[in-house]
């Protein structure tokens, strides 16, 4: 299914078809601030084994982000963070940026790596918040599988592409085709770990 969303007032109706597919374990492709995304809700166990046998990936050990509306998810999801910490991340976030933060036993079994860490996402992509903001929970993320980006930017060849594995293409427009920048912060010291499409200052920081 394809649903034309409007990136500065996202259509109600078709918002509330997206909420039901994910809260029945179903699979979305949604634009961010970045490149689109796959996602699922993070409670929901067999929609994250799909999304794993889509990208041959164990969930265990895989690169996942928890997209949230806002950092008040920070509490329930991630182990206390330091006062410091919490400014950095207000000062980023939204924005196109992943930071890897210690996991709290909140984070659903399937997905407590060995490194018990998890990605927190907020873009700056009003169609992305508004669907967890509805569903009322984050939702599991992750990059579309392969290498051809140039595909990942239309949603009409995504559905086309991808129509049999997922069940909601969400067509925000045209997206991007550089992925957010990673920082690992599960250490004494903000690491970055790839460079995407945030600017990352380490003068600004803590």
């Amino acid at each position: 299914m394809l649903l034309h969303l409007h990136p500065e007032n996202p259509q109600p109706r078709n918002i509330s078809t997206i909420i039901k597919v994910l809260s029945k374990g179903g699979i979305i492709i949604y634009p961010t601030d970045t490149i689109y995304g796959l996602g699922c809700d993070i409670f929901q166990h067999k929609a994250i084994e799909r999304i794993c046998r889509i990208k041959n990936i164990d969930p265990q050990k895989a690169q996942l982000s928890f997209v949230c509306y806002d950092l008040s998810d920070l509490s329930r999801y991630t182990k206390s963070i330091s006062t410091p910490m919490y400014r950095m991340l207000k000062h980023y976030l939204p924005g196109p940026y992943t930071f890897i933060l210690p996991a709290s036993k909140e984070v659903p079994k399937i997905l407590q790596s060995k490194k018990n860490t998890i990605g927190l996402r907020i873009p700056d992509n009003l169609i992305a918040r508004t669907i967890v903001k509805e569903l009322g929970r984050p939702i599991l993320s992750t990059t579309l599988p392969g290498s051809m980006v140039e595909e990942y930017t239309d949603p009409e060849i995504m559905h086309d592409n991808f129509e049999k594995l997922v069940d909601v293409v969400a067509d925000g427009g045209i997206g991007g085709m550089v992925p957010s920048t990673v920082i690992d912060c599960t250490g004494d010291e903000p690491v970055l770990v790839r460079q995407g499409a945030g600017v990352w200052e380490t003068n600004v920081i803590m």
